[in-house]
């Protein structure tokens, strides 16, 4: 009889709790791997590769990412792409809340779930009609500037309202306001009501209750409903491809030129590996310093607390020197994997040794 001591090891590991629930994620875990892994290792797979016209060389090489790197055009493009998705979710979360909180705070629990009903209704119609839609609500000849007319607010229709970076600020804010929404009413709803009432027998005024008590258990909802937010409107391609025109494009638009129309899948592939790594350094960035600024300001106080505002001025602004100035001092390649790697590296301890604040940040 051979040794069962492995078997048995391994039975015993699958009866355990640890066991049982990889088990039980086993099917949704490889189910992932298959359809999202495994396209995302073709695609950087791609990226190291070129094309010629129609056959691609399987040779590893760095020049995509050298031109990618070095083309003021992808630079603009991307740059054009955090900036409009961090308005969309700076504008989504702010005009999401005050929906979600009377949602959750006025609103009596037998209707709420009506309420609900009514935001996700949006979501019966194809995004594309409802991209259309907001494409003829701001054309040069839309009811916007017909109203606006007609009350005699202008006297000619405004221009800047389509084919620009404001009507797909416009578009997109609604489009994600339901992502917004239903995690920040999430948040509010697991908040004990017994704190507010704590809160207000203490002597807090309704703001300072707020501020203090609401808002800080309501981050982490805040929080979920920004990456839900910005995270897929950078890649977004339908709003700035019907209502962007020149000065609303983003990278999105420039992938799909780069695979479809300029038929360079290497490229677009490259593009897409870019934004990707970018999208995930700077909110990586962001968590930690917003932890970190968060944690310094409530052991600082007086003048001390300008240091914490001058703080991100500067890190920005040596981030910027970085990459305007690096590549001609350092070398393109070196300057943007050591600034990567500082990235990271600073990111990782910052999380690891400063703990949650009240904000839950």
């Amino acid at each position: 009889m051979g040794d069962r001591r492995p078997v048995n090891a391994l039975s015993k590991a699958l009866r355990s709790d640890a066991g049982r629930g990889l088990t039980l994620v086993s099917p949704a875990l490889i189910y992932a791997l298959l359809l999202l892994a495994a396209p995302l290792a073709v695609i950087v797979l791609f990226s190291f590769w070129t094309q010629n016209f129609l056959t691609i060389e399987r040779v590893f090489t760095l020049d995509n990412y050298r031109t990618a790197l070095t083309d003021p055009l992808y630079a603009t493009l991307m740059q054009r792409s955090i900036s409009i998705a961090g308005m969309v979710t700076a504008v989504t979360v702010i005009l999401a809340f005050p929906v979600a909180y009377y949602i959750s705070f006025y609103v009596r629990p037998e209707r709420k779930s009506l309420w609900l009903f009514l935001i996700t209704i949006p979501f019966w119609t194809s995004y594309l009609i409802r991209v259309f839609l907001w494409r003829v609500i701001l054309a040069f000849d839309g009811p916007v500037n017909g109203t606006l007319m007609g009350f005699g607010v202008i006297d000619q229709p405004l221009p800047w309202l389509l084919y620009n970076a404001t009507a797909v600020v416009i578009t997109l804010a609604h489009a994600f306001a339901p992502f917004a929404i239903l995690p920040i009413f999430v948040a509010l709803e697991k908040i004990d009501r017994a704190l507010l009432e704590a809160s207000r027998d203490l002597g807090e005024s309704p703001a300072m209750t707020f501020l203090r008590v609401t808002l800080p258990l309501a981050m982490p909802g805040v929080l979920a409903a920004v990456l839900i937010v910005f995270i897929p409107t950078v890649g977004d391609y339908v709003t700035p491809r019907l209502v962007g025109g020149s000065g609303g494009t983003m990278i999105a638009n420039m992938i799909y030129a780069q695979i479809f129309d300029l038929n360079d899948r290497p490229m677009g592939a490259t593009l897409a590996v870019l934004a990707m790594t970018i999208v995930a350094l700077t909110l990586i960035w962001a968590i930690s310093r917003v932890r970190l600024w968060l944690w310094l300001g409530g052991r600082i106080s007086g003048r001390a607390r300008l240091l914490v505002l001058a703080a991100p001025v500067a890190e920005i602004a040596l981030i910027g020197w970085v990459i305007g100035q690096g590549p001609a001092i350092f070398g393109l390649i070196p300057a943007l994997l050591a600034l990567a790697g500082a990235v990271l590296v600073s990111s990782a301890a910052i999380l690891f040794s400063v703990p949650r604040g009240r904000f839950a940040v």
